[in-house]
């Protein structure tokens, strides 16, 4: 994706007008510009410097994101260079507003002093207004050079919009001095004073002031949506400490390159992604996955830049740098999320791209209306002023990408990586979620679970010789008792004529004696295995573990049972993604006895077995003819169902070809964060659909009230001043409504809402249907609400309600509850007969 920077860009209609631009280019398969960031991201064929021109020939200006590294370049559009200047703006206009607002209402009003030349000289104070209200308007010249740049490229916008207001204002203002000295001229001093009540000076100077204040607000706001971008930036390291002949000699960090050997101290911050060479340490880690506990590392750990070493003295070599490390990574999504658009933003834009055409036809509409009426042309100008500066199309603009922002940085400071503004809105829309066993439910390698003695023998003598004879093997499952035996500080004794017979175990001679391992078959042919034996480890085997038999010159010493276990947090991950609503899906390649094993344990609803890498994929569309589906995963083999899903999550420790397949990545590879995404995909689409709300209703609101629609009833009237200051402050609310999401605890369960389930057909014919008697319905309308009533129940699917009959037929979804149903009917006011 090619990023450019925008200039001159006031509201939701630019951004509308640009995309429309350069999607019109040949070559452009996509556009996608940001109001928030003042950005736009182009994805095609198409050279820059058409790209640039068409951006040129709409009436806006464009560069090419420069800089040398990621960071650098995403800097240049979150560098806020307009605040300072607005600043500045603002403070030279509240200046010359000031003596405005004393001369025209201080002094009339309230009955200020003027100075003794000016007193009684109305034409002399009209002249002095329209001075300050000109030097207002000059030093706000951005508004009235936009706007009417926006007319001229047929593409008017908010500036359009503030621009005629405010013009309007002090071109009538002008006509009316001129009146005041021909009636002064004429010795017509009642025509003076009548004239001068009718000046609207201090409105043009007031709307340009009053919409710079809600614009320094909406960049002040603005700029806060960007702290998570700006704070990952800031953690990058500036130098390194890097090994050169045998010498440690600091560098820029861009000058460090794959291969280099660098050296980190404790505190310091780790540059460039990298592998231990050498050391001991704790690292933190927080900056990027959001865990708080340090991670030890040692020779042959990785490590990522912006990571602080908290212990040790690290020696690593360089193995991801500049824009490659992680941290450059992590920035890249947040931004692209970004740059892109959710799809609701797509209601917005359409409404944007007319709104102030629109508005300004209304404003005329009105003034013409209240002409016809009899109103004068002071009153009637006043309404269609009022209704110019009181449209807000930025309010519109706005309203989804402050939301994204905020919710893209809240996530990556959780570890939760949404790589586009789509995959953010579309998570939480999920009902499905098909999650991988291995390494994602599981831990991804074996652990030693049970160890049984046979009679005589003890546990430290069956771990010592598994631990001897096992040392020699390469097999997985020999892992996971070497791990066992060195946490235990289990001795190893050495082992003579060693021999690994493939398929079934391990035999040599330890101490004197033949010691054989390995599965039943084997050690059953070697040894007198006992009912008792056998019978514990047929149990392991239900459960889905591999029992491991061991024997000793002829006589069984025991089992010791090793499987892929849980997560820790599997279960519970597993439960809040149900309580919300979800169905959850467990897809492996194991057998059917062991799949099923490790699926009751983590409380799924439904276990697919032996399934291939190819068929997972398969599966995934299967199940999206059911409902959305998240599909998540960690190895090579879950890509392709990655790809199929609605929504792909990966854990961050998987293989590298799932994340780049993903729409999500979960940096801290805890499944708990699975249902932390939703969650927090959720709350940004609801912070969403507020933001256009008020949007919307402000709009709705405002226009008739600015128009005089409500004057003849309620006898409200506004004045353009007040209009300015609503406009100045919608935008401020909305982006300070998207802020809020700041404090969204994304792993808090407490305030999830449960959505109704999707559940596969064999799972309505497993659970069945029940057919109750109701009396008390007698039509149309009661079979309607007694169907609402019985479907709000979480283990009714579906609900078919029938007076004629006086029966409810009920498809569940799980183990009814005839006291709620019970319930539920008395309620909606019909009384339960029982079932039928």
């Amino acid at each position: 994706m090619k990023q450019f920077n925008i200039t001159g860009m006031s509201c939701a209609a630019c951004s509308a007008r640009v995309e429309k631009a350069v999607s019109s280019v040949e070559g452009v398969s996509s556009c996608s510009v940001s109001l928030l960031t003042n950005s736009m991201g182009v994805e095609g064929t198409a050279s820059e410097a058409a790209i640039i021109e068409a951006v040129e020939k709409a009436g806006y200006g464009a560069a090419i994101k420069g800089g040398s590294t990621a960071e650098a370049s995403r800097a240049d559009g979150l560098k806020d260079t307009e605040t300072p200047k607005m600043k500045r703006r603002l403070i030279a206009s509240l200046a010359f507003l000031i003596m405005l607002m004393y001369i025209s209402m201080g002094h009339t009003m309230l009955g200020f002093p003027l100075p003794s030349f000016m007193e009684g000289n109305h034409v002399m104070t009209a002249l002095a207004e329209l001075i300050l209200a000109a030097i207002v308007m000059v030093i706000n010249q951005k508004f009235f050079i936009n706007g009417f740049k926006g007319i001229i490229h047929r593409s008017p916008n908010m500036d359009t919009l503030v621009a005629i207001g405010s013009g309007a204002s002090f071109i009538y203002s002008t006509a009316v001095l001129f009146l005041m000295t021909a009636a002064q001229q004429k010795g017509d001093g009642g025509a003076v004073m009548r004239y001068a009540h009718g000046l609207y000076f201090e409105s043009a100077a007031m709307i340009l002031t009053l919409i710079t204040v809600g614009k320094l607000l909406e960049s002040v706001s603005k700029g806060r949506t960007t702290d998570a971008i700006k704070g990952l930036m800031k953690l990058a390291p500036k130098t390194a400490v890097i090994i050169s002949d045998g010498r440690e000699t600091e560098v820029p960090v861009e000058q460090v390159k794959k291969g280099d050997f660098f050296v980190i101290r404790p505190g310091a911050s780790i540059p460039v992604d990298g592998i231990v060479v050498s050391g001991d340490s704790a690292v933190n880690e927080s900056a990027l996955t959001g865990e708080s506990i340090p991670v030890d590392k040692s020779e042959g750990s990785t490590v990522s830049a912006a990571t602080v070493n908290q212990s040790g003295y690290l020696r690593c070599e360089a193995t991801r740098v500049g824009e490659d490390t992680t941290l450059s990574q992590i920035i890249k999504m947040v931004s692209d999320a970004a740059a892109t658009k959710a799809p609701i933003a797509k209601i917005a834009d359409k409404v944007s791209g007319v709104f102030v055409p629109v508005v300004i036809g209304i404003a005329l509409v009105t003034f013409i209306v209240w002409l016809i009426i009899g109103k004068t042309v002071g009153f009637s100008l006043a309404r269609a002023i009022s209704v110019l500066v009181i449209s807000c199309p930025c309010a519109l603009g706005l309203a989804t990408p402050v939301a994204i922002m905020v919710g893209s940085g809240v996530g990556a400071k959780n570890g939760l990586l949404f790589k586009t503004a789509v995959s953010l809105e579309e998570a939480g829309k999920a009902q499905i979620a098909a999650l991988d066993k291995t390494g994602t439910i599981t831990r991804g390698e074996p652990d030693v679970t049970d160890i049984i003695t046979a009679e005589g023998f003890t546990e430290q003598e069956l771990l010592h010789i598994a631990y001897s004879l096992e040392k020699k093997s390469e097999h997985p499952l020999a892992g996971a008792v070497m791990r066992y035996g060195e946490k235990n500080e289990v001795q190893a004794a050495e082992v003579s004529e060693f021999r690994a017979v493939a398929g079934n175990g391990l035999t040599g001679v330890m101490e004197g004696s033949r010691v054989t391992g390995g599965n039943l078959g084997f050690i059953g042919k070697q040894a007198e295995i006992g009912d008792k034996i056998a019978g514990k480890a047929e149990k392991l085997a239900e459960e889905g573990k591999t029992p491991l038999f061991f024997a000793k010159d002829g006589a069984m010493i025991g089992v010791i049972a090793v499987a892929d276990v849980i997560k820790a947090e599997s279960s519970e991950a597993v439960r809040e993604l149900r309580n919300m609503g979800l169905r959850v899906v467990m897809l492996t390649g194991d057998n059917e006895k062991t799949a099923n094993a490790i699926g009751k344990q983590a409380g799924v609803d439904e276990v697919i077995a032996g399934v291939l890498p190819d068929g997972k994929a398969s599966v995934i569309r299967r199940l999206r003819k059911k409902g959305k589906v998240i599909m998540v995963g960690d190895g090579i083999n879950d890509a392709p169902a990655l790809t199929a899903a609605d929504m792909g999550i990966a854990i961050g420790a998987g293989a590298d070809v799932a994340i780049d397949a993903a729409d999500v990545v979960l940096m801290k590879s805890s499944l708990s964060d699975v249902p932390a995404a939703v969650r927090l995909s959720r709350a940004t689409l609801r912070n969403i659909h507020q933001n256009l709300f008020w949007a919307f209703i402000y709009n709705i609101i405002g226009i008739p009230l600015a128009a005089g629609v409500y004057s003849r009833i309620f006898g409200w009237e506004m004045n353009p001043m007040f209009g300015a200051a609503a406009m100045s402050l919608s935008s401020f609310f909305v982006v300070s409504n998207a802020l809020r999401l700041n404090f969204f605890k994304v792993h808090d369960s407490s305030n999830d809402r449960k959505r109704k389930t999707v559940y596969q057909e064999a799972d309505k014919e497993a659970s069945g249907s029940v057919t109750l008697k109701i009396k008390g319905m007698m039509c149309g309308h009661c079979e309607a609400r007694m169907k609402k009533a019985l479907e709000e129940l979480t283990f009714v699917d579906e609900a078919v309600t029938s007076h004629e009959n006086g029966t409810a037929e009920l498809s569940l979804s799980g183990e009814m509850d005839e006291k709620a149903v019970k319930k539920a009917v008395t309620d909606a006011g019909y009384k339960y007969l029982g079932i039928k």
